[in-house]
């Protein structure tokens, strides 16, 4: 519901603010229930139950004949036909089509729908549904797909409606205003001043400009950043006054939720009344249906940081960081933290890399921070960005430098780390997953199957191999080698993990009984020295 005519724009902020502030024993605030605190493995499983909205694939007219509306969602994906038929050697054409990131063909993968075929008039009509409306290689699939099939002898005519899977995810049911976000992404540094909102608006504005539906929460209540970056037409939050439900702000196709909208300016409260505020903006917001949802956190690793990541389901994170060794120490201890709440970190983005004269490179600030959290961490993507003026300028002036500029050398850096995002988080949905178990009947050693490692075949790894694989375990103030438990005593040989979980495609995280945490990335895992493969 929209304010009354007589309401002013004083009186809308003052009512958000006052609603978002969290008191004790009132109503507002948002308690996670005991779904919302549930494993991420058990809530995945129970959004994989959930009944999903309808996808409408609209094939366009062939010959004169009425468009027709189709249903995917309702309809299986087609793997086959029988042999001999029109639809087989459609499928088989098809089958050249491959998804570069999951390295199968498009019928392997699901994603064909709706084929219809019309041998008598050589009419083919088929869906593409694919897992993001923002996927980057969405023409190029359409280009092969249109081409392979009207080899055929007999096809005259080929249709190809594009389409992607509905928003869901594995929110809470108590959480309303996110039941249509399909992905959530955080962006997040620990280390002010490295760049973060920048990278979250550029990022949110370039995957908009990919087709997705997009929003972004500005989570650093103590100094917002989206009022000075971006301009929209009207610059703060409205709120239904029945249901308390906000409505976000509206700039260029992205809904944008950010306290600086409230028309407070930043916050002065103290810490347990922060997360409280930020979980009402986050849950009470109507963002309606989205694609993705950027969550620009603030700095640091406490409660503002652990209330998003345990009340909502968190996809992945991109960390940010620039190239000093003072960055590094600070983005290292976020990374650990998405790793002990089962974050997969899919891109590291490493700001003010470097500037450009005359073609030649220079650093100014080093170099190694992003190389260094990749290699250490298993995150499969390292994206830098160059010192640049216009970026900073677009960002003081309130228009997102892919906005005002998207076909410049940075903006085209944008554009790679949109793709990142998009590639990774459907191979998180939908690519084969590593396994990583511990196998009793053989000493306790590590059991892993890596796709596409040792052929798809498990091998197996001692415990105490991928504790010495953390050099970050050594002893305070020693120079070691880290083959020491953290109170100084030597790793025994019968080690064992308390506990241990796989973070998306590329780490997994391990607690020692000496209280270690540790982010072990699966390309350490398959050079460790492996044991004789186990009798099946």
């Amino acid at each position: 519901a929209r304010r009354r005519p007589r309401d002013s724009p004083d009186a809308r902020a003052r009512s958000i603010a006052r609603a978002a502030m969290p008191r004790v024993g009132a109503a507002r605030v948002f308690a996670p229930s005991a779904r919302a605190m549930k494993p991420p493995r058990e809530r995945l499983d129970n959004a994989a139950r959930r009944p999903r909205a309808a996808v409408r694939a609209r094939h366009a007219a062939v010959d004169g004949d009425d468009a027709a509306d189709v249903d995917t969602t309702s309809m299986p994906a087609i793997y086959s036909a029988p042999d001999g038929s029109k639809e087989a050697a459609v499928l088989e054409k098809l089958r050249r089509v491959i998804d570069p990131d999951f390295g199968e063909d498009i019928v392997n993968c699901g994603f064909v729908k709706a084929l219809n075929v019309d041998e008598s008039a050589g009419n083919v009509l088929f869906a593409i549904e694919l897992t993001t409306p923002a996927c980057p290689v969405k023409a190029e699939f359409e280009r092969q797909a249109k081409a392979f099939v009207g080899e055929l002898e007999w096809v005259k005519n080929v249709r190809v409606t594009m389409t992607a899977q509905p928003a869901r995810n594995d929110a809470p049911e108590t959480v309303e205003g996110l039941r249509r976000v399909r992905h959530i992404i955080a962006v997040s540094s620990c280390k002010g001043g490295v760049g973060k909102s920048t990278t979250s608006v550029n990022l949110a504005y370039t995957l908009a400009m990919m087709g997705a539906k997009v929003g972004i929460l500005d989570a650093d209540v103590y100094g917002p950043s989206l009022p000075t970056m971006i301009s929209p037409e009207s610059p703060v939050l409205e709120m239904d006054k029945d249901t308390g439900t906000i409505t976000p702000v509206e700039y260029e196709g992205v809904k944008v939720v950010s306290f600086g909208f409230a028309g407070q300016g930043s916050a002065i409260m103290r810490g347990p009344m922060v997360s409280g505020l930020i979980n009402q903006l986050l849950t009470t917001t109507d963002w309606g249906e989205l694609d993705y949802l950027i969550l620009d956190m603030p700095p640091g690793t406490g409660d503002i940081q652990l209330t998003l990541c345990q009340v909502v389901p968190i996809t992945a994170a991109v960390v940010v960081t620039t190239p000093q060794k003072l960055a590094f120490i600070d983005v290292e201890k976020g990374v650990r933290m998405f790793a002990k709440l089962a974050v997969p970190c899919v891109s590291v983005v490493e700001n003010m890399s470097y500037f450009e004269v005359d073609g030649v490179k220079h650093k100014p600030f080093g170099e190694g921070s992003g190389a260094a959290i990749c290699e250490q961490y298993g995150v499969p993507n390292l994206l830098q960005m160059p010192i640049v003026p216009e970026l900073s300028a677009c960002g003081d002036t309130g228009r997102p430098l892919v906005l005002r500029d998207p076909t410049c050398e940075t903006s085209s850096r944008y554009q790679d780390v949109a793709a990142t995002v998009v590639r990774e988080v459907a191979k998180l949905n939908n690519g084969k997953k590593p396994r990583v178990d511990i196998d009793p009947g053989y000493d306790g050693a590590f059991r892993v199957e890596l796709p596409g490692e040792n052929d798809d075949k498990p091998f197996w790894i001692t415990a105490k191999n991928v504790r010495m694989s953390d050099t970050s375990a050594r002893v305070k103030g020693s120079d070691e080698s880290p083959d020491r438990l953290l109170n100084g005593t030597p790793i025994p040989d019968d080690i064992a993990p308390i506990e241990m979980s796989v973070i998306g495609n590329y780490a997994m995280s391990v607690t020692w009984p000496d209280g270690l945490s540790q982010v072990a990335a699966f390309n350490t895992l398959a050079k460790l020295e492996r044991l004789p493969a186990r009798a099946s």
